[in-house]
């Protein structure tokens, strides 16, 4: 009776992790011939830029951003803030900076929403103003608590002088997280850089993004989900263009310190990225995208179908276990399977507990952080399950404290 459970564990755990390997062998293929920086910069020149800054509660932090924003090279953008009803002195701390500052921009506008509803919202909101007035040009998004370098909107801009690209993105360089995130972003900036050289990355960083003005509209965002940044790069290259991600553009920003602060983002960010797949899995397969298509599928494996498959090799790993609690230990190759099976168990129970309580050991540490990586999705799936969404979440307060302090 122990094979069947077990072959059954086997068959899972290769259906869920064979997809992995496939697309970490492409990621590393495609990463060979990345997309060349182009060499002119009328980009720069020729397209007006306006910098969208969402707020809510940012007192802390706010003129720290604005004078970063204020001091970054080339021409000056414009500045449109749209606050989400802030209940502290945000907006009057901006309007005050700003009287003190005149000129620093191009020029300014403050949108104050009458109650709060979420950040892709307001996104939506700031988008549908700029509409209204015709503009066209590029537009970058950038968070409260993202400190820019000082060459950053001006490398983003040059990128549009490459007429095939409507979105890109900067890698974050995050300070003040557990240790066991960095491992994480390393991972998903090897497949972004991989994804955006062979065609477009789904997923961008929406601390610091820019796109073109005519390759998004504020109505395809999906107002009652998060990941606002993710919906924007998957609709830009369904709208014909790419999305991309420029690893030499960076920011800085803090992470949160605690393990429960990182699961809670974590589990967000998880949700907001399976709305976003279900919502578009018309185009898993469609031709019209080209090799986007294999890009969505594959994220949408590993996003939805893979933790799936895992929660079922778990479930055969403990009826095998019970099997032989009750029918005793197998012999033969059955009990070679059996030892064979309860070592990788072993293995992988001992990376996800170490990698989820902050320890790190060499050889467990990759392996721990892709199956806490199932249990947020499967977290996040669960919650979707509930009825619950996450697209309005509370600030995480130690971050924001620890963001004012830094020079």
């Amino acid at each position: 009776m122990v094979w069947i459970p077990a072959l059954a564990e086997v068959g899972l755990a290769a259906a869920a992790f064979g997809p992995f390997l496939m697309h970490r062998l492409s990621v590393g293929r495609w990463r060979k011939t990345p997309l060349l920086y182009p060499k002119s910069m009328q980009a720069e020149s020729e397209h007006p830029l306006t910098v969208v800054l969402p707020v809510w509660n940012e007192a802390l932090i706010i003129e720290k951003k604005l004078e970063n924003l204020a001091a970054q090279d080339g021409k000056k953008p414009s500045l449109l803030i749209i606050d989400s009803a802030s209940n502290d002195d945000t907006v009057k701390r901006i309007e005050s900076w700003l009287k003190t500052n005149q000129g620093a921009f191009n020029d300014s506008t403050v949108i104050e929403m009458e109650r709060r509803q979420g950040k892709t919202k307001a996104l939506q909101m700031a988008l549908e103003s700029l509409e209204a007035n015709t503009y066209e040009g590029l537009i970058c998004m950038t968070d409260a608590d993202a400190q820019l370098k000082s060459n950053a909107l001006q490398r983003l801009q040059g990128w549009f002088a490459n007429p095939t690209i409507g979105a890109v993105g900067a890698s974050a360089q995050r300070s003040g997280g557990v240790q066991q995130e960095q491992v994480h972003r390393d991972m998903f900036e090897l497949l972004r850089e991989g994804e955006s050289a062979h065609d477009s990355t789904p997923f961008l960083e929406g601390s610091l993004m820019m796109w073109r003005s005519s390759g998004f509209h504020s109505s395809q965002l999906n107002t009652g989900s998060n990941a606002d940044d993710a919906q924007i790069a998957t609709q830009v290259r369904l709208n014909g263009l790419r999305s991309i991600h420029d690893s030499e553009t960076q920011f800085q920003d803090v992470a949160p310190t605690t393990h429960e602060g990182q699961r809670r983002q974590k589990i967000r960010r998880a949700q907001g990225l399976q709305r976003l797949l279900l919502r578009h899995r018309k185009h898993w397969r469609s031709s019209r995208i080209g090799d986007f298509s294999l890009i969505l599928r594959r994220e949408a494996h590993f996003h939805l179908t893979a933790p799936l498959l895992m929660l079922g090799v778990a479930t055969a790993a403990v009826l095998r276990w019970g099997t032989v609690l009750v029918w005793g230990m197998p012999i033969g190759s059955l009990a070679v399977l059996h030892g064979s099976l309860a070592m990788c168990e072993l293995f992988g129970l001992t990376a996800w507990a170490l990698h989820r309580n902050g320890m790190r050991i060499p050889g467990l540490t990759t392996v721990g952080s892709i199956l806490t990586g199932f249990e947020h999705l499967l977290a996040a799936m669960w919650t979707s399950f509930r009825g619950r969404s996450l697209h309005m979440w509370e600030q995480h307060a130690d971050t924001r404290v620890l963001a004012a302090k830094q020079k």
